[in-house]
């Protein structure tokens, strides 16, 4: 019993432009397909994922069933952050191609019906902006240093940081100037690489522009934009100290004075009006850390964003009554504003799921189960390349590869970001596996030949073809996206729940369960065996049941 019972076509997608009737809200039961564009195809051989590359494996992600793609930023940056340190938001960086690529790119995604959501970076810019390598060629206190956060050092000389803020990736969150003739001046805050300096925003300069770059873009095509540090953008006044060390541990788990404050949703209400003026309902995804469910769904309230990353679900354990917790309570802060549960699994920050849950062919299983959990909840659903080809972190890298800027700071992340970046496989025997017709910027595992999309294609039993088949049977089934579910009695360590027409049960135990057949099985990722009407669910498994 294994997801070759499903349908293995999805029907043909509606361009965005096509049928507004047809797509209205089409955010609440999206699938998004997150693209790590340095890894995720090269098409020059240097060896880095570009725009073009994208675009010619665009007809995969249709294929898949993914109703979005989500590029993460290519735009002008040094990369000292793997371009989360933009130089200029209105320009491709010549690694990724040209801005013409970057407009075909989002013409050829609505050919194939895909929508097309881009990263903006808006709690920082990069060092090398111009507003910054202004600021500081200006005077002390002038208007250009007013557009970030510059203040004086406490001490006798000015010597000690303003407050006792840490950066995200380890450090001090501040990093002292030099003067024109040496002496030492201001400190500026960096919430995470010192080529990162947070903008201030209660600035109106500031503001004004960030709605000129989202006009940019959204005049270029794009359906919408993912926004980095969604919490992050407004600081508490006085910028007071915190009192305790290894803050970046207190992210998610408490209100903390340069995030989640509540000044942030002015600026997302203001950017919903923005995206609400244009037509084909654009949207506006969060990433934000909060600590409670109640308080990441301000973010999504009617009048400001449409989505916000669950979190508190790609963190929770492998444990059925903790599962179950994260949904009941995301699910309930989320109705109280109206607006979808996100649940996402994995994303380019984080160790990869297989991984997380324990890794080898055990990792693998309770990945594929949680693949179906999350895509038969209600709401949306993010995927992050690869993940639907079962790969697993790459935690062998060597020192001398690694690029992630917290790797090297040591005492705030832990580092390992760079494990879940590695090009995916596209085919062949070795690397670069398709990649492209040169290397790889991060050196690809030997054992990856099998888990290549070619390997699997075809495979009933493999990974990718679970995807596939999960993906189509959410478009053909009504009751699958967004909508309500009701929780059905279940063994210990079991979850099972409804949707119209529709169970899904979970087996987290560590052995198989028996149960009363619920219906009639239409996908599983592991053999079923029944007996009368009894069926036995294999541990670390999940079955969708038509019913």
């Amino acid at each position: 019993m294994t997801q070759d019972l499903a349908p293995s076509v999805r029907p043909a997608a509606a361009s965005p432009s096509e049928a507004a009737s047809e797509t209205e809200g089409w955010w609440r039961s999206a699938v998004i397909y997150q693209v790590y564009v340095r890894s995720f195809a090269d098409s020059d051989g240097d060896g880095i994922g570009d725009l073009r590359g994208i675009r010619e494996r665009l007809p995969y992600l249709a294929e898949l069933g993914v109703d979005a793609v989500w590029l993460t930023p290519f735009y002008a940056s040094p990369q000292a952050d793997g371009g989360y340190d933009v130089a200029d938001y209105r320009a491709v960086d010549p690694l990724f191609g040209e801005l013409s690529d970057a407009d075909d790119l989002v013409r050829e995604a609505h050919r194939l019906g895909l929508r097309v959501i881009v990263d903006i970076v808006p709690n920082h810019t990069s060092d090398q902006h111009t507003w910054f390598r202004a600021a500081l060629a200006g005077r002390e206190s002038g208007p250009e240093r007013e557009r970030y956060h510059f203040r004086p050092g406490r001490g006798a000389a000015g010597e000690l940081p303003p407050n006792d803020w840490e950066s995200v990736f380890g450090g001090p969150a501040w990093t002292r100037t030099a003067r024109a003739d040496g002496t030492p001046g201001e400190w500026y805050l960096h919430l995470f690489a010192p080529e990162q300096p947070d903008l201030n925003w209660e600035n109106q300069e500031v503001r004004e522009e960030f709605e000129s770059v989202l006009r940019f873009w959204l005049d270029l095509g794009v359906d919408g934009f993912r926004i980095d540090v969604a919490h992050g953008m407004v600081k508490a006044a006085g910028l007071p100290d915190i009192g305790l060390s290894e803050q970046a541990k207190l992210i998610g788990a408490q209100v903390l004075p340069f995030f989640d404050q509540d000044g942030v949703h002015e600026i997302h209400r203001a950017w919903r009006r923005l995206l609400d003026s244009y037509p084909g309902e654009r949207v506006g995804v969060a990433e934000a850390w909060a600590p409670t469910s109640e308080r990441l769904a301000l973010y999504v309230r009617p009048d400001e964003l449409h989505q916000a990353f669950n979190f508190q679900f790609l963190t929770c354990d492998w444990d059925a009554a903790a599962m179950r917790t994260v949904i009941d309570e995301s699910l309930a802060a989320t109705l109280s504003v109206g607006a979808p549960t996100t649940w996402v699994l994995s994303n380019h920050d984080v160790v990869r799921h297989t991984t997380r849950y324990g890794g080898g062919r055990r990792g693998l299983a309770r990945a594929r189960a949680a693949a179906l959990l999350m895509l038969a909840l209600p709401g949306s659903a993010y995927v992050y390349q690869g993940e639907e080809l079962g790969l697993p972190e790459v935690v062998d890298l060597p020192d001398e590869v690694r690029q992630d800027p917290a790797f090297f700071r040591g005492d705030g992340q832990d580092g390992t970001r760079d494990g879940c970046r590695v090009p995916i496989p596209w085919s062949g025997e070795a690397a670069p596996y398709g990649f492209g017709p040169g290397g790889s910027w991060l050196p690809q595992p030997e054992q990856w030949a099998e888990l290549s999309v070619a390997a699997q294609s075809g495979d009933p039993r493999s990974t990718l073809e679970l995807y596939r088949s999960a993906l189509a049977l959410r478009h053909e089934l009504p009751g699958l996206g967004d909508g309500e579910m009701t929780w059905l009695e279940a063994p210990e360590g079991v979850l099972a729940f409804s949707r119209p027409g529709l169970v899904c049960t979970l087996n987290t135990r560590d052995g198989e369960v028996a149960m009363p057949v619920p219906g009639r099985p239409v996908l599983a990722t592991a053999a079923l065996e029944f007996t009368g009407g009894t069926v036995r669910i294999p541990s670390d498994s999940c079955v969708w049941w038509a019913v």
